[in-house]
């Protein structure tokens, strides 16, 4: 086996050793990057596969155990796995789905007999801790890929504190990997041996599985490549040019709403963004549109990767943790409950909005995003509390939630993650503060609420 594959930047060697000269496949086992086109995880099996002279097969396995996921996510999740069928149907690659009880990878290692596993990456510790399990258990090596980025975080070394120290590394190494997937084809295709089971894709899947269901699904926007890449195209042709003027006005249509589907692997960024910058779009427009898509989507997945705390205040800077217990027995110009902010029940309208936004579509604009979790640190008795609050919300009913973005906003938000001290104020001290005043002069807060009040 050539050794440029080990090589790559985006793999890690998990357990070390060559594959089984006696295997018979190569198994993907997909978890976060679901999708069968441009994935680097799924390139890498392909290839090793087709050095080896082997079929590739991919195992997906439906697992009800993700923690603060529910039914929301787990139907978008399911409605996504119809094109991943028909994708790897086109390069040659099998298929195996199942669900719990017996969603766990090993079982079907043993029916296949690998000589190679390879998987792809996700930093949320729940999932690092389930593949360092798999890889004690596994008698063959694991790869797993960096496929949820456009420039391999393993590059980066180590935590970066803020946009402006992880830039330059990320755009001095962009022109190398912000490149068309060529999405190799299995040289033999996979054959699945008698007896082999595997579900069809389908929302049946869902049905007794045992998931919460208090959160009640999405039906304007549906998971998939297919829907993902729709709408790309449609960002690209009507809003792209207008992006970097309108990507601060919730109550505009200026922004691509891709983060689900970046969320759960539907598309991939490298696809994303070569698509905007080879659109011939205004210039000025396409470089936002990638500072958000590669250097603030990146950070996040940095801050994830490289902090352990990443979803509590604990992980957020000395400074900000310092300048908030001084400020902990301000006195708040309101203090809520939880359940009173989760059914969107404050004297702020516009805060209301976006909790319902938030609630009833399953997503939120990523503008008062920001508004909506400084407030809520300004209603609580203390920034822990809030910025759990912040992460229960956030987890339960957005699509994108459970995600690097979503945590690295709200450490921005309520932690100054990233972010730098300002002049002090109650509550806040010298974090970063945002006014209801000030906000709703940045665009048109009336016809947001008003448009959200009508969802």
């Amino acid at each position: 086996m050539g050794v440029s594959l080990r090589e790559d930047p985006r793999v890690t060697v998990r357990t070390k050793g060559e594959p089984d000269p006696d295997g018979r496949c190569v198994i993907y086992w997909m978890q976060r990057a679901q999708r069968a086109v441009d994935n680097p995880a799924l390139d890498i099996a392909v290839r090793l596969g087709n050095e080896l002279r082997l079929p590739v097969v991919t195992f997906f396995g439906l697992n009800p155990f993700i923690e603060r996921a529910n039914g929301r996510h787990y139907r978008f999740l399911v409605e996504g796995l119809s094109d991943i069928a028909a994708g790897l149907r086109r390069r040659r690659v099998g298929f195996v789905l199942r669900r719990y009880p017996d969603h766990r990878l090993l079982p079907l290692v043993d029916q296949v007999h690998p000589a190679i596993v390879v998987g792809d990456e996700n930093p949320l510790r729940q999932t690092e801790r389930w593949r360092e399990q798999v890889g004690d258990d596994l008698r063959v090596p694991l790869w797993t890929v960096d496929a949820d980025v456009v420039v391999p975080v393993k590059l980066q070394h180590k935590e970066h504190y803020a946009a402006r120290t992880i830039r330059p590394r990320l755009l001095e190494r962009l022109d190398a990997f912000l490149t068309i997937s060529k999405n190799p084809v299995a040289t033999i295709q996979w054959r699945a041996p008698r007896g082999l089971t595997s579900l069809e894709p389908s929302l049946r899947l869902l049905d007794r599985l045992p998931i919460d269901r208090s959160v009640s699904a999405i039906t304007t926007m549906r998971g998939g490549t297919s829907e993902a890449r729709r709408h790309l195209r449609a960002f690209v042709r009507t809003h792209l040019d207008r992006y970097a003027r309108d990507r601060n006005h919730p109550e505009l249509p200026g922004t691509s709403q891709l983060s689900p589907y970046l969320h759960f692997g539907h598309i991939g960024p490298r696809e994303v963004g070569v698509a905007v910058r080879d659109s011939g779009g205004e210039p000025g427009a396409v470089h936002a549109f990638l500072e958000q898509l590669i250097v603030r989507r990146e950070l996040a997945v940095n801050f994830v990767t490289f902090n352990d705390k990443y979803d509590a205040l604990a992980g957020c800077e000395r400074w900000a943790r310092q300048t908030l217990a001084a400020h902990r027995r301000d006195r708040r110009p309101y203090l809520y409950t939880e359940a009173r902010l989760e059914a969107g029940d404050t004297h702020d309208p516009l805060w209301n909005a976006a909790q319902r936004q938030m609630v009833t579509a399953g997503w939120m604009h990523g503008y008062v995003r920001m508004y909506w979790a400084k407030k809520i640190l300004d209603w609580t008795s203390s920034a822990d509390e809030a910025f759990d609050i912040a992460v229960r919300l956030n987890d339960r009913y957005l699509l994108d939630g459970r995600d690097p973005n979503g945590y690295a906003n709200i450490a921005w938000a309520i932690g100054g993650k990233h972010d730098r001290p300002w002049p002090p104020r109650p509550v806040f001290g010298t974090v970063r503060s945002m006014s209801y005043a000030s906000t709703v002069r940045k665009f048109d807060a009336e016809r947001y609420i008003t448009q959200m009040n009508e969802i």
